[in-house]
């Protein structure tokens, strides 16, 4: 449940909103009668609160000192403000401030909740980014937050929230680029408004001025209609330049004019259109050796550069890993409907030995991967994709036993006794230790039944019938089929020859 504190010095308001949100039934709701009271109870430490809806004309501390004190002690906390009309320009620069929304009085329920709604996704978007862990940079020294990395996080949100100069944002593909952008907008003063991305190195360089600035109908062969170009989609809103090192050099020139005059002219237009939008750029390219070589343009380095975000390679920082792992664990039970409680020591262990190279994209996919395949309440080993043991120099032979894992592989219904099992891996090793014609003089008793009782015909038959199954169960795929059925690879593969299997019929 969401934890709200409700702060107005009007009784009767606190009534009516604390009902409003008991129709809810989501909420664990307390009540401060000012913004002096408010900061007691927030304060106090004895209950963090997740969302505070504000009041802005209160005596003793009104609500934009109270707001202002809010968010320096934690700028995780949600702020929704409440105003008359006669305040509204107070309203408006509480947003500015860090309040996320105002809603006039009388507040009605169904506004107040989709507020609160939109409120909470937006603070989901920042949850998610703090696994990228985004380094701002302000005069030369890095900003930090307070205590913990989630700390950081809503502070450099806060900042950016406050401000509306051009975000650049530095790093690796799949740590995160986007998902930062969103989380920016979304909890900036132009969150009603659209987000719209472009992906610089996806557009062929001759239609590029027509995707961003539009065109006129008859501009160039082809353009038999008016097209709006993605500025003035945007409009109000923000857009998010992906791979700006990739911009071609005449676009360069372009952007640099949009971002000073606020002005563009679509292609085979004679008028200029004036643009209020946001713009966030985020690229993996040296933009600093590319100005070096003639590549990027210095000037539009330094418009986009105004507040530089960096994000860390995963490789970089493998201690996080399992606040990572845990992200998306949360993530995927919800789109899964699974109850996955977390992930073994080992497959931990087989995570941090990885390089990583396609960062945080390629962990969420590798646990994506794990959820798909487990069948316990927490991500083992043998979930994990191939290529990832491979590349680890993960040892088949040394996972688990498969009377370890009986529980995980049993409705896979490839479970076997013990007994069973070390007929089939060591049925070549214990060939010389035959002792059953050792008779001690007893006399050789004739066999008349109709079933072979050939203890080595018998062996073979099930070793036989035990690969088929695990191969149909597993698709036919070498490494899982040997992995999961806890046969070393050699062997599996040695008796897949030895009896005429083809392992693509199961496919």
């Amino acid at each position: 449940m969401l934890k709200v504190l409700v702060v107005d010095d009007d009784q009767g308001l606190r009534l009516s909103v604390k009902s409003a949100l008991s129709t809810a039934q989501r909420f664990d709701i307390e009540e401060a009668f000012d913004g002096v009271n408010a900061m007691e109870k927030i304060k106090a430490g004895d209950k963090k609160f997740d969302l505070v809806i504000l009041d802005v004309d209160m005596p003793r501390m009104n609500g934009l000192e109270a707001l202002r004190q809010i968010k320096e002690f934690d700028p995780g906390i949600i702020v929704i403000v409440m105003t008359a009309h006669a305040t509204l320009n107070d309203a408006v620069q509480a947003v500015k401030d860090g309040a996320y929304n105002y809603l006039p009085k009388p507040v009605s329920t169904e506004e107040l909740l989709a507020l609160i709604d939109k409120a909470v996704n937006a603070h989901n978007l920042i949850s998610n980014i703090a696994a990228s862990a985004p380094v701002m940079h302000e005069a030369g020294r890095k900003i930090i937050g307070h205590t913990s990395q989630m700390q950081k996080v809503f502070n450099i949100i806060h900042r950016l929230a406050k401000v509306d100069t051009p975000v650049l944002i530095r790093g690796a593909s799949g740590t995160g680029k986007e998902l930062v952008a969103k989380a920016i907008h979304y909890n900036s003063a132009r969150k009603d408004e659209k987000f719209v991305a472009i992906n610089c190195s996806a557009i062929p360089e001759n239609l590029f001025e027509s995707e961003l600035f539009g065109h006129e109908k008859g501009s160039f062969t082809g353009a038999d209609q008016r097209k709006i170009g993605k500025f003035q989609f945007a409009e109000g809103g923000t857009l998010f330049l992906d791979e700006v090192g990739d911009m071609p050099q005449l676009m360069q020139v372009k952007i640099l004019r949009v971002l000073q005059e606020k002005l563009f002219t679509p292609v085979g237009s004679n008028r200029e259109f004036p643009t209020n939008v946001r713009i966030i750029a985020a690229t993996n390219r040296p933009l600093e050796d590319m100005i070096k070589s003639g590549a990027f343009r210095e000037d539009l380095f330094y418009r986009l550069n105004v507040v530089p975000i960096f994000l860390p390679a995963l490789a970089e920082r493998k201690d996080d890993m399992e606040h990572m792992v845990n992200i998306f664990i949360k993530k995927f039970n919800q789109a899964h409907g699974k109850r996955i409680n977390g992930i073994s020591a080992d497959a931990m262990a087989v995570l941090k030995k990885h390089s990583w190279p396609g960062n945080i994209r390629e962990l969420e996919n590798v646990i994506e991967h794990a959820f798909v395949l487990e069948m316990t309440n927490i991500i083992t080993i043998a979930s994990l994709p191939e290529s990832l043991l491979m590349a680890t120099g993960t040892n088949l032979i040394d996972l688990p036993t498969i009377e370890d894992k009986a529980t995980q592989v049993a409705g896979a219904g490839i479970v076997v006794a013990a007994q069973a099992h070390s007929a089939l891996t060591n049925s070549d090793e214990d060939a010389d230790l035959d002792d059953s014609n050792d008779l001690d003089g007893e006399e050789i008793m004739p066999y008349t039944g109709s079933e072979s009782l050939d203890f080595n015909a018998q062996k073979e038959a099930f070793e036989k019938e035990f690969i088929i199954k695990a191969l149909k169960t597993f698709k036919g795929r070498i490494n899982q089929t040997a992995l999961h059925a806890n046969i070393p690879k050699k062997t599996l593969l040695r008796k897949i020859e030895k009896y005429g299997i083809v392992a693509k019929d199961y496919v």
